[in-house]
C-alpha cells in the first residue's frame, strides 16, 4: 500500500499492492498498521457502508457538522468521480475542491478526513461503493453543499446529462451559506 498526495495535502489517494496472474488477483484491502505507516494517521473505523447505484446517481456534497466522518471510500464495481471539498475556514485550502475517478479496475481508496464534504458521481452503468468511517452516521448532524455550487466549480463529468439526486441533495447550501468548520 502506498499513499500519494493530492493538491489538497490532508487528502490521500491509497493505492494497494495488487498481486495477480491468469487466476485473478488478490490485495489487502485494508490495513490499520500500514495505513497508519503510509499515511501517518492513526485513527479508528467504528462503521462501513456500502452503496449502489445506476449511472448519473450523484450523492453529495456531503459531511457532519458535529461527530464529523473521515472516509475511506473505493468503488468494487464500476466506476466513479470522487469528490472532497475542504469545508475548514482555518484551513489553507478551504473551500478547494479534489476529485479521482475511483474504479473496480483501478482498485485506488481515497482518504478523506474529518472536516471534508464528500461526494460522487456514477461513471458506469452501475457502481457499487464502500466507505470505512471514523464516526457512526448521525442523521441530525448531516448537511449538505449544493452540488453545483458555481464557488466550488466542481466538473461531475456529466457531460450534459442530469444528475439523479436525493432531495437532501437537491437543497444543499452553497459554500457561503453553509455551516462549516472552524
Amino acid at each position: 500500500m502506498q499513499a500519494i498526495p493530492t493538491s489538497i495535502p490532508d487528502v490521500l489517494v491509497i493505492e494497494p499492492k495488487v498481486f495477480g496472474d491468469t487466476r485473478g488477483f488478490f490485495y489487502e484491502s485494508f490495513n490499520a498498521r500500514r495505513f497508519a505507516e503510509v499515511t501517518g494517521v492513526s485513527t479508528s473505523f467504528v462503521q462501513d457502508n456500502h452503496s449502489k447505484s445506476a449511472r448519473h446517481v450523484l450523492r453529495g456534497l456531503h459531511y457532519q457538522i458535529q461527530q464529523p466522518q473521515g472516509k475511506l471510500v473505493r468503488a468494487v464495481v464500476g466506476e466513479v468521480l470522487d469528490v472532497a471539498v475542504d469545508i475548514r475556514r482555518s484551513s489553507p485550502t478551504f473551500g478547494q475542491v479534489e476529485t479521482i475517478i475511483l474504479s473496480a479496475e483501478n482498485k485506488r481508496m481515497l482518504w478523506i478526513p474529518p472536516g471534508f464534504a464528500h461526494g460522487f458521481v456514477v461513471l458506469s452503468e452501475t457502481a457499487e461503493f464502500l466507505y470505512k468511517a471514523t464516526d457512526y452516521w448521525a442523521p441530525e448532524h448531516e448537511r449538505s453543499l449544493l452540488w453545483n455550487d458555481p464557488a466550488l466549480g466542481i466538473d461531475w463529468q456529466l457531460n450534459g446529462a442530469t444528475p439523479l439526486l436525493a432531495a437532501k441533495d437537491q437543497a444543499g447550501k452553497r459554500l457561503q451559506d453553509a455551516e462549516v468548520f472552524a
